[in-house]
């Protein structure tokens, strides 16, 4: 009897705890579709382009220059740690007339990392508030047609995010004001969404080279 529970011990518990890590797995191992096909930027007058990239989508607004220290945040905590990975960008929209703001933003953080993938689009109010509107979040602009969330935005147009966060239930951005949550969450919901097309990948691969 006894020869039979350590058996099954040895034998049955790690196949159970096999199979409840699995299915963690994937049940968390892609992060939620929140808005599906959120407008891309034909109508504000630039090459950039979200479709086919992944992106850090964020509005500094007309006070951009009061919106440093989130640039900073975000690019220290997410981009310095992701930029090298294959059609991963950060896209800054921005009122038209805050060019020279940008010039001076992108000329700071180049003293800090390799800033190739940060892009400053700028376009007409009504092109903002129409592409922002396209994110159908619970969030506002404000004023200056600015916010200090970012949005995770993958390479079908897709908004993605948290549908049951601890502190807020569905979350649609990420606040780059607060390094915690920088770090604690976006941090780990890029990382689940460069592994899903990096899993892709692999897939595509293997079937090319069984074919």
């Amino acid at each position: 009897m006894k020869k039979t529970f350590v058996l099954l011990v040895l034998f049955v518990l790690p196949l159970v705890a096999y199979l409840f890590f699995a299915s963690g797995v994937n049940n968390f191992g892609r992060l939620p579709t929140l808005t599906e096909k959120v407008s891309d930027l034909d109508a504000l007058d630039t090459e950039v382009r979200l479709q086919d990239k992944i992106t850090i989508l964020g509005f500094l607004g007309r006070d951009a220059s009061l919106r440093k220290g989130n640039a900073f945040n975000l690019n220290q905590k997410i981009y310095k740690r992701f930029y090298e990975f294959n059609d991963f960008q950060m896209v800054m929209v921005m009122p038209m007339g805050t060019e020279e703001i940008a010039e001076e933003i992108n000329k700071e953080l180049s003293n800090l990392t390799n800033t190739s993938n940060w892009n400053f689009v700028f376009a007409e109010d009504r092109a903002i508030e129409e592409l922002f509107a396209s994110l159908k979040t619970d969030l506002q602009l404000d004023e200056g047609l600015g916010t200090p969330y970012v949005f995770i935005i993958d390479k079908d147009r897709n908004l993605r995010g948290r549908k049951d966060d601890e502190d807020e239930g569905t979350k649609y951005g990420f606040n780059t004001t607060s390094v915690a949550e920088l770090n604690n969450k976006m941090e780990d919901d890029v990382k689940i969404i460069l592994a899903e097309y990096r899993l892709a990948l692999k897939k595509n691969n293997a079937q090319r080279k069984k074919g």
